[in-house]
């Protein structure tokens, strides 16, 4: 590095930048920006039901209420309407001795129409209500819908 000489001669003039400084300011920019960037992605993802890796096993015996993701109503496996579905669930209270209701639902059905489901089970008498873990399968809404239209 050369010093060169003001023109009075006395004080040394730099001709050269130091990028230090500005090359510390880019680094902790890129870490910021690193840091930062996975919450600029889309916050509009679909919302999937989690996996269960553990927990109880759900008794048959008990009033299911299967929920597609076009909004049709099973109740053990027979197809019934959100009109007649209060006065379903009441007739078969009477006769549990465990007054738990069983909402299995596609994970892409609307959670109004869950709050219907649970509504109607609260107003038929029923005291628990349990929300399958895992949501009903392609497979599972197949056989519902071809039982559902014998």
């Amino acid at each position: 590095m050369a010093i060169k000489l003001s023109a009075d001669g006395k004080k040394p003039v730099f001709n050269e930048i130091n990028i230090t400084p500005l090359t510390d300011i880019f680094l902790v920019l890129l870490i910021i920006m690193m840091v930062i960037a996975p919450s600029f992605q889309s916050i509009d993802k679909n919302i999937t039901i989690p996996e269960i890796n553990s927990g109880i096993s759900i008794e048959e015996k008990n009033a299911t209420v299967s929920l597609t993701k076009e909004g049709e109503l099973f109740l053990n496996g027979q197809r019934v309407d959100y009109n007649s579905l209060e006065g379903e669930l009441s007739s078969l209270v009477a006769n549990m001795e465990k007054k738990e209701v069983v909402v299995k639902a596609d994970e892409l059905a609307k959670s109004s129409d869950i709050m219907k489901i649970m509504r109607s089970a609260q107003s038929a008498g029923f005291e628990k209500l349990v929300v399958a873990g895992e949501p009903l399968s392609k497979k599972e809404q197949k056989e519902l819908m071809k039982n559902g239209e014998q």
